[in-house]
């Protein structure tokens, strides 16, 4: 396939994805580019051509491709592909949604993107409309864009939604639905042929497939990148880290964090309450707090897929400061921080009680971007890259197994700490 115009690869975003798919497009822009250059170098050397020419002649053999006469632009330099298809999302008045394809898909492969958990005001009804959509909005968006995209002819379909939604509905204990499930089967008989997610709440949403494929993408090389910059971690400097659980079930987690970093590891066990339901996140059904490990001294780091109300992470990073921890950090791939769980963090940072939180732009949140105490890290290249290796036929495993990219970073920065001490 060209990595150039014409590109049979399509994004569409839905009104709460239209943020990280626009970023997740200058990734991809910037990529293809890269490769078109890097290839139009290679072959030239290789059939000793004239680069310019070989440009003229790639060219060429695209406009053949394509089905129309001959694609715009000019011939003897480097056409970009336009990746984003225009869509116009309709919002009536009693609630209902409609998508409507304003360019043809027939035979793309599609990647449709959304953000359930963007609780921001988005423009709507070409912009004459702004309205703040809740998860079940933006499910029911989701659902009426893929149906539109398959009545149109695509090829294949991919959805690419990093807060996969109802994903904590996803074991059943008492007369209740497994909705995490049900969404799957959805997506399934629409006819979605894969799933792209960043770490998804539970490994057992993904036996709710039984022919569409889930990526289930980690960020845990982008948020080391970020504890870098804040923690040193090689050298004489080198600050006493350790990886703490928050819980039992992120255990898997921070054992993966505390072998990259070779760190020890420690765990809070929490013993909650179930008679009570939580309501935010200063009033949760933990009852007491329990260190399995040594904290005293030490940066303490903790890591967690999501972040809703806050209030187990709030409740654990207060009980290491009170354990002696010299900094409190946590890095959460998912931060939604809803209700109101900022002015929460904000009391507790004023409080001491933490040192920064390390969260993706996965999740689109203007206010918490603002916050001194908060850090983004940037994902969109991974999708970008994700997304291109699924385009073309190629392996993710370097990309889903992230520990060498990982072993290198560390690598690098020990190197880099000694050149400077030479220095």
């Amino acid at each position: 396939m060209p990595y150039s115009e014409p590109t049979n690869l399509a994004v569409i975003a839905c009104p709460g994805g239209a943020s990280f798919a626009s970023e997740v497009i200058t990734h991809l822009r910037h990529m293809y580019k890269h490769r078109f250059s890097l290839k139009s170098d290679v072959i030239s050397k290789r059939y000793g051509l004239e680069k310019d020419q070989l440009v003229q002649q790639m060219n060429l053999d695209n406009d053949l491709r394509t089905s129309d006469l001959c694609i715009h632009g000019p011939i003897d330099k480097y056409r970009p592909p336009v990746f984003e298809i225009k869509t116009r999302f309709t919002y009536f008045a009693n609630g209902e949604f409609k998508a409507e394809l304003l360019e043809s898909v027939r035979g793309k492969d599609v990647f449709i993107f959304q953000d359930v958990e963007n609780h921001e005001p988005l423009a709507l009804n070409d912009g004459m409309t702004t309205q703040v959509l809740s998860v079940n909005d933006h499910v029911m968006t989701l659902l009426v864009t893929i149906d539109a995209v398959r009545q149109a002819g695509a090829k294949q379909i991919t959805l690419v939604v990093p807060a996969y939604p109802y994903s904590r509905q996803h074991k059943k204990k008492t007369r209740e639905g497994l909705t995490a499930s049900l969404l799957g089967h959805f997506y399934e008989f629409m006819g979605v042929t894969r799933l792209i997610t960043l770490d998804i709440h539970s490994r057992e949403i993904v036996n709710a497939f039984n022919t569409t494929h889930l990526e289930n993408l980690h960020a845990s090389y982008q948020i080391i990148r970020e504890l870098a910059k804040i923690v040193n971690l090689q050298g004489e400097n080198k600050e006493d880290l350790v990886v703490v659980s928050p819980d039992t079930g992120a255990i898997d987690r921070n054992k993966f964090y505390a072998t990259g970093l070779k760190v020890p590891l420690a765990m809070i066990y929490k013993e909650r309450d179930y008679s009570i339901v939580t309501q935010d996140a200063k009033n949760t059904n933990i009852k007491s707090v329990k260190l399995l490990g040594d904290v005293h001294g030490k940066v303490a780091f903790l890591a967690d897929d999501m972040l809703g109300t806050g209030g187990t992470l709030l409740k654990a990073m207060g009980f290491l400061h009170e354990q002696g921890a010299t900094k409190v950090i946590a890095a959460i791939s998912l931060p939604f921080f809803t209700g109101n769980a900022i002015e929460q963090f904000d009391k507790a940072y004023a409080d001491g009680l933490f040192y920064r939180i390390i969260g993706t732009n996965a999740v689109y949140h203007e206010e918490l971007c603002k916050k001194e105490w908060y850090i983004s890290t940037n994902v969109s290249g991974l999708f970008a890259n994700v997304i291109t290796r699924l385009h073309h036929d190629q392996s993710l495993s370097d990309l889903l197994e992230n520990r060498d990219i990982i072993d290198k970073m560390i690598k690098k920065e020990k190197k880099d700490e000694q050149q400077q001490d030479k220095q």
